[in-house]
Parts: structure tokens; C-alpha cells; sequence
């Protein structure tokens, strides 16, 4: 009898070991801190932002999609939804809320009530100054697992309006000729999917210190 438990105890113990590692983050996923750029999978642009402002709506700073991939305007960082929500290094959890702030601008990616000037859509700005901006800045990161993998494909829906970030390939002409429109809709849909790309992604690890470069 002694035997069986032992034997029993052991098998518990190896299946809550199990459980655990089931439990934590693969070595691939997207962690606070980590600076990339993003790829809307359906038109193969890179989320990108510039100091040039829409001339109609919002008249906030523009943010659109590009074709380029070395494009230095495209490099968002990932942070909290508050200061110390979003611990550098921290996985980002699948229905977690954060911020992507522009690197080169320091502005927040954001949307709000105001046509979009191409599809009448819901315009995306980027919004604030040095990463501060406002409760329309904050986005939850919408994907199938715990964490968000780098190799996944996720949404992002706004907080505030609950629209997803989307495009569906109107084009600017000048001053940001061939530029993509980046506008919010409220249907989750093939147009509003998006995959990490090129960057600095800190790796998850008790050394929030360590990071790598792609």
C-alpha cells in the first residue's frame, strides 16, 4: 500500500510539473519593452508613423502602413496600459492592455470619433507627447494562447471604441504617396491581423536586463 501512494505521489508530482512548464512563456514571446515593427498579414505594410499631420479630421500626427521594411518610422515599443502595469521583460498576455508608442515621435497610437480621410472608416492618429497621451491610447492584445508569440497573427481592439486597428488598402497621394491608410472598424475580420516583425524583443527572463536582436 505504502508502494501504490509513493507511486501515486510521484505521478501527481510529475504531472503538476507538466502543468507548470505548460504554463510558461515560450522563448518567442512578444515581452514588455520590446521595440518592433508590425505587419498587417493581409496587405503586407508595416505599421508606420511620420511628423505629418492629417489635413482633415483629428489633425493629429498621421499613422499609415508601408511597404519598406527598413523603414526607421515604423518601430513601435510595447508598454502597460499605466506606468509599471507592463514590467520590461513581462510576456504580454493574450486580452492584455497596453500602449504602442511610436519610437522616433513619442507618440501613442490612438483612434477616436472621426472619419478616417480615405475608407470613412474610424481615424488611427498617433497622439501625446513622450509617450503620454490619454485613455484612447490603449489597446488589448487579441490572440488565441496565454501569451502573444512572435510567430502568431493577432488584433488589436480599442479600448475605448472597440474597433479593430485594420487596413484595407486606400492609398495616399502627396505628400505620403502610396502610403496605406491605417483606420479602425468595428468587424473583426482578415483585414485586421497583424504579426511581429523586425525589432528589439527582450527576452522573458528573470534578467530583464538580457535581450536579443532580430
Amino acid at each position: 500500500m505504502r508502494g501504490g501512494c509513493r507511486l501515486l505521489t510521484v505521478l501527481l508530482l510529475a504531472l503538476l510539473r507538466g502543468i507548470c512548464r505548460g504554463r510558461e512563456p515560450a522563448p518567442g514571446a512578444v515581452t514588455c519593452g520590446s521595440v518592433l515593427k508590425l505587419l498587417n498579414t493581409r496587405h503586407s505594410v508595416r505599421l508606420h508613423s511620420h511628423e505629418v499631420k492629417y489635413g482633415s479630421g483629428s489633425g493629429q500626427q498621421s499613422v499609415t502602413g508601408v511597404e519598406a521594411s527598413d523603414d526607421a518610422n515604423s518601430y513601435w515599443r510595447i508598454r502597460g496600459k499605466s506606468d509599471g502595469s507592463c514590467q520590461r521583460g513581462t510576456p504580454v498576455k493574450c486580452g492584455q492592455a497596453i500602449r504602442l508608442t511610436h519610437v522616433n515621435t513619442g507618440k501613442n497610437l490612438h483612434t477616436h470619433h472621426f472619419p478616417s480621410p480615405l475608407s470613412n472608416n474610424q481615424e488611427v492618429s498617433a497622439f501625446g507627447d513622450d509617450g503620454e497621451g490619454d485613455d484612447l491610447d490603449i489597446w488589448i492584445v487579441q490572440c488565441s494562447g496565454t501569451y502573444w508569440e512572435r510567430e502568431d497573427a493577432v488584433r488589436f481592439k480599442h479600448v475605448g471604441t472597440e474597433v479593430f486597428l485594420s487596413i484595407t488598402g486606400e492609398q495616399y497621394g502627396h505628400p505620403i504617396r502610396g502610403q496605406r491608410e491605417v483606420h479602425g472598424m468595428p468587424t473583426a475580420n482578415h483585414h485586421n491581423y497583424w504579426k511581429a516583425m523586425e525589432g528589439v524583443f527582450i527576452k522573458p527572463s528573470m534578467d530583464p536586463a538580457k535581450h536579443d536582436e532580430l
